[in-house]
């Protein structure tokens, strides 16, 4: 029953067809009482009177509806009326479901021109993956996802279309999708997309999560290699195809992943599409391939080489192996080597023991350790992968075994050793252990005079590379040739300031500031002591000790003078990146700053502040691949989970973003961003009493904040509470105890008094303040309507 154009279905009016298909009709209609556009799908004619089909529509509906991800296309409605003009004029009312109107190209159509750019691939698959893992997380599985179900739109983000065929994870029963149906298919076809159907599916096992990861490795084999995975001239031929055969080559970049994917047995697949988004995030990312990637090739490989030392046995032992795999032997080397990519290596740098006793020598240690995870981090990230400083930190003076460590840390080797100056001499030790068998692969004891420490730090890079056969990128090669000799006194200074910045303490930082000067009045030119009160400034604005006003100045010259004398100085640019973000509010050049910042050290904690310029620029798949990066390399930092958590929410992927912040929580109770992020999600969910009992326990210590809460509650509800904080608050404003114009304005707009929020945010405004870069994220979606609004995300150049 096709319906004409100005049909009435419901509130909906029919305005063109779009498409129909064994599960529906769709048509392009208006909500006429919200004036939008949506996708209108109804049960063809023919199946009218089909009590299943109806049925499958209606679960479609129902289990899509619990879905609200960016890359997942929305439900709004679903119901039954009678069409206000049937051209049958039978008077039959239709079922019918209205969703968002997803303007833009079938993945498939694409795909007819030929296999994608990696860096699509990589882009798409990711969107698709994340779509996957936020539905399993709730319970649902796709079960027909193909190419044909994603939809790229203009903006260039894919969109998975058509719950249809969705179950619940939780269901037990055998699988419907593999039984003959005939009420919404041809007689004798099998419902769903034969040629992306998993083997467990064809052979009438249960479908779960897994045999969307299935289907999801057909989707990216096709994007990798432009042709379908399995040929087949009937439906016989096809599932005897996906049963046997073996999958054909594609690019080795993106090879190991697609391959586990598309294991025939569930087992060996990726058990979670988190994971395979992870690993194409990596891969875009530069780093070759994660954990899982090459956790998955290591057992493997660890099969391969079983079963080839069993064959060689035969024939005359383990030399015989090893020529097995030099000639590669029926692909063997290529097999173990997972076709030719590196595999990845992760280490950790061990807190340097202090090897005087003396604890007023701990700076030396600390900082030796801090320089050996910046100069390892840099030597090719693509392959070593080095954990942050916070983590390790947790190590420090602790009795922990090795294999606990790597344990924790997922690592491959640590770096240890000890620092110890006499005089103007310094005696090192390093050691290179590898964790799976505690081995030492190498160790060296140095002395050297104070001014050579540059050098001895360049050489135990030099090393560690060497051990681990690491490729050097040209220019680290370069850095680490010609490592410069520094002023001991200078230098002396600076590491002692740099260990009192850390702390980001008031006291901290003014101990800091005096050192960093110290060490330019020993050396004038010494670019990393200006870059030093770069970070200093940056830091007194970060912990709001200080007005952006005063910081960002002193901050932004310091930072300009280190460039002066040091190009390539990491510390100045990740000064001025934060300046140029947070403070002069200058999009373009600040994206240059983060480029160069990750081109001079991508493993490093400026991730998560790229992440979040990422999110203030409406970049939120960028966001979110940096944001996973970071919480990756800093497992234990919380700073980088709170970014990540906000990332989440930046998103409007709200339970995520709930678990993210719940998660950071536990890692340091109180923790503000996390409490924030907390906030807004639960607020975003109306989950209003969960809010309160939240703000109850953050007010615990300040009985103002807390009486005002209750008795606005007890007035108001929600609304009253956040009034008669916003009156608190704003009477702090600018004393112990306040919060900032953000914050605020976030109390009256939850308040329902949009006038005084705008104002808040007009105050953020003019004072410059730091946050105000986030204004645009989902938690003023209720002010985006209002034109004083639209004209501050004009003022400040925000994407609108």
């Amino acid at each position: 029953m096709a319906l004409a154009a100005e049909t009435r279905v419901g509130p909906f009016e029919v305005l063109s067809l779009l498409g129909a298909g064994g599960m529906g009709e769709v048509y392009r209609a208006r909500d006429t009482r919200l004036g939008r556009e949506v996708a209108l799908k109804v049960l063809p004619a023919a199946t009218l009177t089909d009590d299943s089909a109806r049925a499958r529509l209606l679960r479609e509906a129902r289990l899509a509806s619990q879905l609200n991800h960016p890359h997942i296309c929305t439900i709004h409605e679903v119901g039954e009326a009678v069409p206000s003009t049937d051209s049958t004029g039978s008077g039959q009312a239709v079922t019918y479901i209205a969703m968002e109107l997803v303007e833009g190209q079938p993945l498939s159509a694409r795909l007819a021109d030929g296999p994608l750019p990696t860096e699509q691939l990589l882009r798409f698959g990711s969107q698709v993956a994340d779509a996957l893992a936020h539905a399993h997380g709730h319970g649902v599985v796709h079960r027909g996802l193909k190419s044909a179900n994603v939809v790229i739109t203009p903006e260039g983000r894919a969109k998975v279309l058509d719950f249809g065929l969705a179950k619940r994870l939780d269901e037990q029963k055998p699988d419907a999708v593999t039984r003959l149906q005939t009420s919404l298919t041809e007689p004798g076809m099998v419902v769903g997309t034969l040629s992306c159907m998993a083997p467990e599916q064809l052979r009438g096992e249960p479908a779960d999560a897994r045999s969307d990861i299935w289907a999801l490795g057909v989707v990216l084999f096709e994007m990798a290699a432009g042709a379908r995975l399995f040929q087949g001239q009937t439906g016989f031929a096809l599932t005897s195809a996906i049963l046997k055969e073996s999958q054909p080559p594609v690019p080795a970049e993106v090879g190991a992943t697609i391959t586990r994917c598309l294991e025939k047995e569930p087992g060996r697949r990726y058990q979670h599409a988190g994971e395979v988004r992870a690993a194409l995030d990596a891969i875009q990312a530069g780093t070759a391939a994660p954990w899982a990637v090459w956790g998955y090739r290591l057992a493997r490989r660890r099969r391969l080489l079983a079963l080839a030392a069993g064959a060689v046995a035969v024939v005359g032992g383990l030399a015989t192996l090893a020529a097995v795999v030099a000639l590669d032997v029926g692909g063997l080397r290529t097999r173990l080597t997972g076709g030719g990519a590196p595999a990845q290596i992760r280490l950790a740098v061990l807190p340097f023991e202090n090897g005087s006793g003396d604890p007023e020598q701990d700076y030396l240690s600390d900082g030796m350790t801090d320089e050996l995870i910046t100069s390892l981090g840099r030597l090719n990230p693509a392959i070593l992968q080095v954990v942050g400083r916070t983590s390790v930190w947790r190590y420090k003076k602790r009795d922990t075994p090795i294999d606990q460590i790597g344990r924790d840390l997922r690592l491959d080797y640590v770096l240890e050793g000890s620092a110890q100056r006499e005089a103007d001499r310094l005696h090192i030790r390093a050691a290179l252990i590898q964790v799976r068998d505690q081995t030492q692969r190498w160790a060296e004891t140095y002395d050297k005079k104070m001014a050579d420490i540059v050098a001895l730090q360049s050489d135990v890079a030099k090393q560690v590379a060497v051990k681990l056969a690491l490729t050097l990128l040209p220019a680290e090669e370069a850095r680490l040739e010609h490592a410069p000799a520094v002023n001991p006194e200078a230098y002396d200074a600076w590491l002692k300031g740099t260990q009192a910045r850390v702390k980001l303490t008031r006291e901290g930082l003014e101990t800091a500031e005096r050192y960093f000067n110290l060490a330019l009045e020993k050396d004038p030119t010494y670019a990393a002591a200006w870059a030093g009160i770069a970070r200093v400034w940056t830091g007194r604005q970060q912990a709001l000790i200080t007005t952006p006003s005063e910081a960002a100045p002193k901050a932004k010259a310091a930072a300009l003078k280190a460039l002066a004398l040091d190009e390539n100085s990491w510390d100045a640019h990740r000064a001025l990146a934060g300046i140029l973000t947070w403070t002069d509010w200058d999009w373009p050049v600040a994206e240059r700053e983060w480029n160069r910042l990750l081109a001079l050290n991508p493993n490093s904690d400026a991730l998560s502040g790229h992440s979040h310029f990422l999110m203030s620029m409406r970049r939120p798949e960028e966001a979110l691949a940096q944001a996973t990066r970071a919480v990756e390399l800093d497992p234990f930092d919380v700073k980088v989970h709170g970014f990540y958590a906000a990332v989440l929410n930046g998103m409007r992927r709200y339970d995520d973003a709930i678990a993210a912040a719940r998660a950071t929580l536990e890692l340091q109770p109180g923790y503000g961003i996390a409490l924030n992020v907390l906030h807004q999600a639960l607020l975003a969910k109306g989950k209003y009493d969960e809010s309160l009992a939240q703000e109850r326990k953050e007010f615990a210590g300040d009985r103002e904040l807390l009486e005002a809460l209750e008795q606005g509650y007890a007035e108001g509800g929600w609304a009253g509470s956040q009034r008669r904080l916003a009156a608190v608050w704003a009477a702090r404003y600018g004393k112990p105890g306040g919060v900032g114009p953000l914050k605020l304005a976030d109390a009256y707009r939850e308040a329902g008094d949009r006038d005084r929020a705008l104002e808040w945010l007009e105050r953020g405004y003019e004072e410059h303040n730091p946050n105000m870069p986030y204004v645009g994220g989902p938690h003023n979606d209720s002010l985006r309507a209002d034109p004083r609004f639209q004209d501050l995300l004009r003022r400040m150049n925000l994407p609108r």
